[in-house]
Parts: C-alpha cells; sequence; structure tokens
C-alpha cells in the first residue's frame, strides 16, 4: 500500500519547511549514461543552528563522553584490531580534517558537528618543520593548531591520528643537509641521513613533550592521542629516489657498502657473489657502492644482476625497517609516547613485486596504513588540486569497476590496517556510494578505519570555489574535499553500520605465508592490490590493475578477507573455494558470510544483515529489490536507500529506524557535456565528459524517487529530517498491510526517522 500523507504532496511539504522553491528545477548530471538528462532536483542546505539541540539524528552518544576517558587505545589479543582503555572493541569511523588551522570557535563547531555525523577518530596531516628557520626550530603556529584540535576532540570524545612530517617541498637551505641547499622535496631523506633525522626528532619533542596549554597535559600521556604517524607517504621503493641528489646516492652507497660487508665479509665477497655485475659507479676501494634505479626492482632478473638487486632490495628494506624501529623506540623511550605507532602509509614503484615488502617494513611498529583513492579519468591544467570548465573527466562508479575500491587490501596477521586517506576524488558523481561501500566492505574484510579526505570547513563545504579563478565567469572548485552532501551526507547510515557491526566480518578467504627470501627476491606473490589512484603521484590516467599469471582472483578481496603473514611457511598457504562466491559470467560477487552482495554488471550492491539493508547503485535497472526485510523500488538512475536500527535490535523487530537515501549533487548550475577526449599522452580515447559551467553554491540533490517496503509491526510514525536531522514533518498514522509499511520516499528528504 503506497502512503498518502494528510493530503500533502511531498514537494509541498519540502517548500514549506525549507522556504525554497524547487519544483520544476531541471539540472543536467553526469551519469555512466552517454546522454545526459534533465532530472528534478532541490537544493541542500545545512541549517545554521545545526549543531543546537532537538536532532533526530545525533551519533554523538556512540562517542565516550571524552576521548581516552578509560586510557589509551591498545591493540586487542591477537593484534588485529583496535581496543578502547577498558579493553572494549572499538573501530573508528575517520576524517582527515584541515581544520585544525582554523580559530578556536570553528574547531569547536567541526568537532561537534563531526561527533554529529558519526565521527570517532580525526587525523591531522600536518607540517610542523619550520616554514624558514634552522635545522631544529618549529612551526609554532602549525603545533598550536594541532594542540587546540586535540584538546577540542577530547571534549567531543573524539580520537586523533597524527602525521607530523611529510617530505614534499621543504626550505632546507638553513638545515645543513648535503645536496639540498634550498627549497626542496626530501623524498627518502628520512631513512637514512642523521641530518634530517636529528631535525626531525627535535620537532616531535616540541610537539609531543611540552604541555598543551589547551588542555593541561602533553600530548605524550594524553590518550585522545591514539596514533602516531611517522610520516606521511614516502619510501625507499618509489619512483621518487629516482630524483636523489648525488651526494646522498653517493652517502646511500657507502652505507650500502658496509651492509655489504657485514653480509658477507667484505665488497669483493659480495662482488663474486654478483657475478662480477658492476654498476658505473661503483668504487670498492673507497668503500662505495653504486645504486641502480628502482625500475630493477620492478622487473626480473636474472644471473649475477638477480643476486645484485635482491642485496640491494634487502638494504633498502632493512634500512627502512630499522628507521622505523629505532624512531618508535624514540617516542617510546625518549618521549614517553604511549599511543600505537604507526610506520607510514604509502605505496611502491611496482604493487605485485614490492607492496608485500614494504609493508613488512611497517610492522617494526604497531599498526600498518596505506592511502589508497578511488576516481576516474580527470585531464586538463591544474587537475591535480582544481576543477576547471573545459577539462574533462569520466564517470567510473566502483560499482562497475570493483576491483577500484579502496578497501581491496592485504591484510598482514596480527596487525591492524588503516586507510588513512581516501575518498572518491571529484569531479566523480557517484560519491555517495563510498562510504555504505565502505562500511560494508572494511567490516567483511576487517580494515580497522577508514579516513576519509579531508574535511575542509567545520560543516558542509558552503562554498567550495577558489574564488580568485575566474574562467569565463566560472569559478575553479577544488577537488580534494569530502565535506559534500554525496559523502558526508551518506556518514550517519555508513557510521551506525560500521561501528555498531551491522555487517559481520568473514573468515579469511586467503591466507598467504612468505618467506622473507620471497620478498627480497621480489617473487611474484598469490594475489597482490592492484595500483593505487593519485593523479598527484603517478604520471598516465588510468588505474593499473595487476596480471598475476595463475594467481587468485582479484575479486577475493570482496569475498571475503585476504591475509598474509610474513617469515612464514609457504606450505601452509591456502585458498578457499572462490568459485561458490564469484560467477564472472553473471558479473556477481557475494561475500562468504552472505551478507554483501556486489553485481558488477549492472552496478548494484546489497547489504542484507538483520540489522541493516539496502542497496546501493544504478537502481533504475534493477527493478524490485528484496531483502530479508526491506524492499526498494527505484526509478532514480543512481542512488543509495538504506534501513539501519537506531536501537540495537533487528529491522524486523526495532523501533527506531533510519532510513537514508542519498542520490547525485553538483552545484547549481552545473553543466557538462558528453564527449569522447584523449589522455594526456594521447595514446587513450576516454568516453566522458567536457565541463562547460562549474555552478554555483548551493548543492542541488537530484530528487529521490523511490518506494519502499519495511517489514515491521511495531513501527508507526515516520519523521522526514532536514539536512541536520531535524524534524520537518511527522506522520503518526502510516497504512500498513499484513505487519508490512509501503511508501513513497519523500523526493526531498535524505533522512527519515520510523518509530
Amino acid at each position: 500500500m503506497i502512503l498518502v500523507f494528510g493530503g500533502f504532496s511531498v514537494m509541498r511539504i519540502w517548500v514549506r519547511f525549507a522556504g525554497v522553491l524547487v519544483a520544476g528545477l531541471l539540472i543536467g548530471f553526469s551519469s555512466g549514461c552517454r546522454a545526459q538528462q534533465a532530472v528534478a532536483s532541490w537544493p541542500f542546505v545545512y541549517p545554521d543552528n545545526a549543531l543546537r539541540a532537538g536532532s533526530m539524528l545525533d551519533l554523538r552518544y556512540l562517542n565516550e563522553k571524552a576521548s581516552g576517558e578509560n586510557g589509551f587505545v591498545k591493540l586487542n589479543a591477537d593484534g588485529s584490531g583496535f581496543v578502547l582503555g577498558n579493553g572494549s572493541p572499538a573501530r573508528f569511523w575517520a576524517v582527515g580534517s584541515d581544520v585544525y588551522r582554523a580559530s578556536a570557535e570553528d574547531i569547536a563547531r567541526h568537532v561537534k558537528f563531526l561527533a554529529k555525523m558519526g565521527v570517532n577518530m580525526v587525523r591531522l596531516h600536518t607540517q610542523i618543520a619550520p616554514i624558514n628557520g634552522t635545522l631544529t626550530d618549529v612551526n609554532e603556529k602549525e603545533i598550536d593548531g594541532i594542540w587546540r584540535m586535540v584538546a577540542a576532540c577530547k571534549k567531543e570524545g573524539i580520537y586523533v591520528t597524527i602525521s607530523p612530517y611529510w617530505a614534499n617541498e621543504k626550505d632546507a637551505s638553513k638545515w645543513g643537509i648535503a645536496g639540498y641547499p634550498g627549497k626542496t622535496d626530501l623524498w627518502g631523506l628520512l631513512f637514512f641521513d642523521e641530518t634530517l633525522q636529528q631535525g626531525y626528532k627535535a620537532w616531535v619533542k616540541a610537539l609531543y613533550s611540552r604541555v598543551n596549554p589547551h588542555s593541561g597535559v602533553s600530548l605524550a600521556k594524553d590518550p585522545t592521542v591514539a596514533i602516531i604517524q611517522v610520516q606521511n607517504e614516502d619510501s625507499l621503493f618509489f619512483w621518487t629516489m629516482q630524483g636523489l641528489k648525488p651526494a646522498q646516492q653517493e652517502k646511500l652507497g657507502m652505507k650500502f657498502g658496509t651492509w655489504l660487508t657485514k653480509k658477507y665479509g667484505s665488497l669483493s665477497a659480495a662482488k663474486s657473489a654478483w657475478g662480477g655485475t658492476r654498476n658505473d659507479k661503483d668504487d670498492f676501494t673507497m668503500g662505495k657502492v653504486g645504486l641502480f634505479n628502482v625500475y630493477f626492482m620492478t622487473q626480473p632478473q636474472s644471473g649475477g644482476m638477480a643476486a645484485r638487486v635482491s642485496d640491494e632490495t634487502q638494504f633498502f628494506a632493512d634500512t627502512q625497517f630499522k628507521f622505523y624501529k629505532d624512531i618508535a623506540a624514540y617516542y617510546r623511550t625518549d618521549l614517553g609516547c604511549k599511543q600505537l605507532i604507526n610506520a607510514s602509509n604509502w605505496i611502491t614503484a611496482e604493487p605485485i613485486r614490492l607492496n608485500d615488502l614494504e609493508r613488512w617494513t611497517y610492522t617494526a611498529t604497531d599498526v600498518l596504513a596505506v592511502n589508497k583513492y578511488t576516481g576516474g579519468v580527470h585531464t586538463g591544467e591544474n587537475n591535480g588540486w582544481r576543477i576547471d570548465p573545459g577539462h574533462h573527466y569520466t564517470a567510473e562508479s566502483c560499482l562497475l569497476n570493483p576491483r577500484n575500491l579502496p578497501t581491496n587490501l592485504k591484510q598482514v596477521v596480527g596487525r591492524p590496517i588503516l586507510v588513512t586517506e581516501s575518498t572518491w576524488v571529484s569531479p566523480e558523481p557517484y560519491q555517495s556510494e563510498g562510504p555504505m561501500l565502505v562500511a560494508a566492505y572494511s567490516s567483511l574484510t576487517g580494515v580497522d578505519a577508514f579516513y576519509w579526505f579531508s574535511a575542509t570547513t567545520p560543516e558542509y563545504e558552503r562554498d567550495p570555489y577558489f574564488n580568485f579563478v575566474n574562467i569565463n565567469g566560472n569559478h575553479a572548485l577544488y577537488k580534494w574535499t569530502c565535506s559534500t552532501p554525496t559523502l558526508m551526507g551518506s556518514f550517519p547510515a555508513a557510521a551506525l553500520i560500521y561501528r555498531t557491526n551491522c555487517v559481520q566480518k568473514g573468515k579469511p578467504v586467503v591466507h598467504e605465508e612468505r618467506s622473507m627470501a620471497q620478498l627480497f627476491g621480489r617473487e611474484i606473490p598469490a594475489i597482490a592490490e592492484d595500483k593505487s589512484f593519485d593523479p598527484n603521484r603517478y604520471s598516465g590516467n588510468t588505474l593499473e590493475k595487476n596480471a598475476i599469471k595463475g594467481g587468485v582472483d582479484p575479486l577475493a578481496f570482496l569475498v571475503g578477507p585476504v591475509e598474509e603473514k610474513f617469515d612464514g611457511n609457504p606450505a601452509s598457504s591456502y585458498v578457499g573455494d572462490l568459485t561458490k562466491y564469484i560467477d564472472h559470467s553473471a558479473k556477481t560477487v557475494q561475500s562468504v558470510t552472505g551478507e554483501v552482495s556486489l553485481n558488477y554488471g549492472i552496478g548494484t550492491c546489497t547489504i542484507n544483515t538483520p540489522k541493516a539493508q539496502g542497496v546501493i547503485g544504478f537502481l533504475s535497472k534493477t527493478g524490485e529489490i528484496r531483502l530479508k526485510d526491506f524492499t526498494v523500488r527505484s526509478g532514480n538512475e543512481y542512488a543509495s536507500v538504506v534501513a539501519v536500527s537506531m536501537d540495537g535490535l533487528p529491522l524486523a523487530t526495532s523501533r527506531k529506524v533510519l532510513l537514508q537515501v542519498v542520490t547525485t549533487a553538483r552545484p547549481t548550475g552545473w553543466k557538462s557535456t558528453a564527449t569522447d577526449f584523449k589522455s594526456d599522452d594521447g595514446k587513450q580515447t576516454f568516453h566522458g565528459y567536457v565541463i562547460d559551467k562549474t555552478g554555483t553554491m548551493p548543492w542541488q540533490m537530484v530528487s529521490t524517487d523511490a518506494s519502499v517496503t519495511l517489514h515491521n509491526p511495531f513501527l508507526r510514525k515516520m519523521t522526514i529530517l532536514d539536512a541536520g536531522g531535524f524534524p520537518i514533518k511527522s506522520f503518526d498514522q502510516l497504512s500498513r498491510s499484513d505487519g508490512r509499511l509501503t511508501f513513497k520516499v519523500p523526493a526531498e528528504a535524505m533522512y527519515m526517522v520510523l518509530e
């Protein structure tokens, strides 16, 4: 039975309470279809006073009264996850935040907003090195922002991850680092250059040892700081090592010579082990050993070259591991930090041969991490940081390209893993799938935290433009924000699902044990992650897919946990029968638990658990979707429709249910036209769009066209909420049939509470 709301049309209800006429508004949205169609939409407006009392959608209660009130976050018994200070299991719905640089008032408003949306962890990607100073100076303004943010997060029950250093673009003119006299990148140096290490220790000592004037306790002793990330996105195994300056190449080569002498007894013995293989920069009489380009590590080698490259690989790995072990000891012993420590979060030049080795070096610390984004092709000048009229892009849903899902990770036995930076990168139109897919697949596979990059404003982004850029009357849009209605607006249901364990973790479907000799020899593993999306660090326009001949089906990442053990017994590896769950002809993948199902032919994913049920994707293609207690029929080309229990009871008996519907959004007046375009190198042709206009605020949400049925005999009342979770209109007498509640979803509402 379809509900009639007391004679009101849904459109009139929204107009009456929002005060904005949207009936008949037509805007163009990009889609997977080649042609654009005008669709009805409504303006997304977040209330100015949305942090007041009375919101029916406030998830602050999920957090502790104050973060760290029970002590420091720790590892659980087997080391694979987190517990709070009192031993209760913890999962973190997380964001990276830029707002720590804002005013105290904005910071306070920001953390209240995040807690309300279900966030319980914030990562601060900071740069505490001096902007223009001597080696042991610090950026006091940056440190004060960190201190303010930590003190504010404590009050809202939010934990903090701090990343204090990134090697990108430093003014090292007064630092005395050989070969680096001015403003430059410092890639790779922190792992072996003693001068830079001295500076790093001075910087983090200033951050962690001094009393935070905003909380009265040093960060080293503050359990609100849960995780210390040693540094961001750097590795001896990435292409950036090719830019190492000659003085530092020689220095690292000398260290290699010392390492070889310890292994073989002499450099001449090493040379013999290599079959006489030489490098033009070898000078063994002076103890110098030339380093080959990282490219050689990405390729199979034979004979003496294989032995030499294997040694160089092991030397790099040992150097990186030792740095992380030593710096973790500095945090623990010298600074007295009790936090969990994460080495880094980066990738390698070749994921098949080197990623496992990179992750092994992180095991010198407590927690593993990776930065891993997803998005389509985006070309045009300045496309690394902004979106301009005239830029081209493709629309690439992970539902149609599931190997692009950022949670597809090999997990190391006995260590938690974090995705410390990720998002569905704009101008990708299918962002509303992101939070729901992350919640479902992180739960299924055991990813312990996923940090959305990045919150750029205290609440939602109301002016995401570079207003100083004017292109034919259009302003450039900021590219790297998660403060959008499709991403952050999807947080409530996703955070509930993830943090309250609505989706159960599966048993491992792949368990691979690898010897250290296999890692150092860069042998091909049974399964590998695909290359990560990063338009600023990789050349080319598309994500490369790995191709391991005879390897495990990469869709295994969507079936259940894929785990690996280092320094193990390869004979103990096993792979489950994936044919039970993966059907390539039908283009479907079923989770090992039976709770998450993907159809990557149509582009839909269903969540079907006792406490959370819904469907995400290209719904108009699917007809009626029938789940255990929830049925959806939608005419929307694309949407996410999810019902989640808010009282911990199964949906069939719950007395309070959140219905969340998120479609797609663009700025008002946004226009893009379907077209074919070339890659940056001109070698590929893509079917996509050219941006004609970037529009203005507010965001326009595509209107919902969906009907749902909920099998629950106890629900009698539906309340439509605004974007801040406040009641717009309630209906006390809902019609039902045979214990089933069926109704047309309001066209201009994202959130509804059923009671």
